[in-house]
């Protein structure tokens, strides 16, 4: 008589904390520990020295750095210029933000159609993106050419022969570099907005067409709320990039005009860094450039969990 050959249990693996193996942890060390490197040695570890300079009267010709404690930033908070080149940032952020989410958006939407020769036009939209900031500054300063730019043509064909100077006028200078920072970076909204609307439920909006909704409606209660975590995601990003805008400013103002009619606050940095020769208070406005965009997304981050919920 045969007997059944007896089974063999498998060996249990060697569990770790909360019962799952070491070897999922061993795994998960191998693939981030590379990634935690590198940002400790490029974000993390400029980010401390940059706090650290902050505290110092240091000239980059020089080899030692002073300690001087808060003096740079009493000074930074008691200089005229300060919060003008403060209220600049805030201007141009603010605008800079609105203006490519809500047109990339829009164009999207558009674009989202079935329409011909669509995909033509969403490279047209998109080529200004991945264009050099310099060169595209260098152009739109003979469009905003107060004598024989593009604009100034425009204005006089419609009958306004009065042109705006846009290089001698703060104000309108502001909105020359704020224009062309949209038509550069509008490309990065609209592909991000239009790939989000790929992954639209297609039957609500089918559902609130076939209830009568209007199309305000159904936008603002059936779309929208399916487009927050990318809002959420652009309002962050868009944020940051806006920020950082320092090409287009060197280019085209440097800053001016009336010394600081459209200094930003990383044009500040370079600024006094590099021109001054003031690297300590230079990372004394980074550092505070730092502290502010953390409070920023702490804020987003919070109202967009509210949202959620």
């Amino acid at each position: 008589m045969r007997t059944r050959p007896e089974r063999v249990l498998p060996q249990h693996r060697v569990r770790g904390l909360r019962g799952r193996p070491w070897t999922d942890y061993g795994l998960f060390l191998v693939l981030v520990l590379p990634n935690l490197a590198l940002l400790g040695i490029f974000v993390y570890r400029p980010l401390v020295d940059d706090i650290r300079l902050s505290f110092t009267d240091w000239n980059i010709s020089d080899p030692l750095a002073h300690y001087i404690g808060f003096a740079n930033y009493r000074e930074w908070w008691g200089r005229n210029d300060s919060w003008q080149i403060v209220t600049n940032t805030v201007v141009f952020t603010v605008a800079a933000v609105a203006g490519s989410m809500l047109l990339g958006l829009a164009l999207a939407l558009l674009l989202d159609r079935k329409l011909f020769g669509r995909n033509v036009v969403r490279s047209i939209v998109f080529a200004p993106f991945v264009i050099s900031g310099a060169a595209i500054g260098i152009i739109f300063q003979f469009i905003f050419d107060p004598s024989f730019g593009l604009v100034q043509d425009l204005l006089h064909r419609i009958g306004v022969h009065h042109v705006p100077d846009f290089y001698q006028d703060p104000h309108w200078a502001m909105v020359m570099i704020t224009v062309t920072y949209i038509w550069k970076n509008l490309g990065y909204s609209f592909v991000i907005y239009l790939a989000a609307l790929q992954g639209v439920r297609r039957e609500l909006m089918e559902a609130a067409e076939i209830d009568g909704a209007s199309r305000w409606t159904t936008f603002s209660r059936v779309l929208l709320p399916q487009l927050r975590p990318t809002t959420f995601f652009l309002s962050i990003t868009v944020l940051l990039n806006s920020l950082q805008v320092f090409d287009i400013v060197n280019v085209m103002t440097r800053g001016g005009p009336l010394g600081t009619g459209t200094t930003t606050m990383i044009y500040q940095v370079y600024r006094e860094s590099f021109v001054n020769f003031r690297a300590g208070y230079g990372a004394t406005v980074a550092t505070i450039m730092f502290v502010v965009l953390l409070i920023v997304t702490l804020l987003q981050v919070r109202v967009m969990d509210r949202g959620e919920r």
